[in-house]
């Protein structure tokens, strides 16, 4: 099954583009996809990247926002470094607080734009990979509480399914504009979402 695995990943498409153009991962291509569609990122803001390890969105961020922009990634994981003064790394756990703090302390400013690919470790039970994908995504409307400007932007991937409805909610009553896409780069067989939110409101 892992050699199947490997092969086929070999011959998709949007992972030999990322190969070919020095891309960490694939999912470059989804971000590079949503922005050009819903303009989320420009140059000089500050964004956040959640769930941000290996650092493709990092690269396409980076190469939004410009020299006067700044990027912070944050993952359970290290990231290798990227070769920009104005790209930071942060390892820690979204889901709790203390990262949360972190993360504020670490940005010069608000930020304009909240992106999070987090994905939990899948299990391969249903139910349980919803629930996870759910609590990931609970965690970053925390971080936007904590650290995203008033009027500022969230890119959310989720899982669909039972709880997914109450997340919309709940989205559309915090921002001004929420939308569900689905990025061409996602694989067909990939049950994840993407929701583009615009016109944050704290909650507190």
């Amino acid at each position: 099954m892992g050699r199947r695995w490997q092969l086929e990943r070999r011959r998709d498409h949007f992972y030999r583009m990322a190969k070919s153009e020095g891309y960490r991962s694939r999912a470059a291509f989804k971000l590079k996809q949503l922005d050009e569609r819903y303009h989320l990122l420009a140059p000089g803001q500050v964004v956040v990247d959640l769930g941000a390890a290996p650092g493709g969105w990092l690269q396409v961020a980076r190469e939004r926002v410009g020299d006067e922009g700044f990027v912070l990634g944050v993952d359970l994981q290290a990231i290798a470094g990227l070769p920009y003064e104005n790209v930071v790394t942060l390892v820690g756990d979204i889901t709790d607080a203390s990262t949360q703090e972190l993360i504020r302390a670490k940005l010069p400013r608000p930020a304009d734009v909240l992106l999070s690919d987090a994905s939990p470790d899948i299990s391969g039970i249903w139910d349980v990979d919803h629930a996870r994908s759910m609590e990931l995504a609970r965690a970053a409307l925390a971080i936007a509480d904590a650290a995203l400007v008033p009027g500022g932007k969230l890119l959310l991937k989720v899982f669909q399914g039972a709880m997914f409805g109450e997340l919309l909610s709940e989205l559309k009553r915090r921002f001004s504009s929420v939308k569900v896409t689905k990025p061409v780069a996602s694989r067909k067989r990939s049950a994840e979402v993407y929701i583009v939110a615009e016109g944050f409101r704290r909650s507190r």
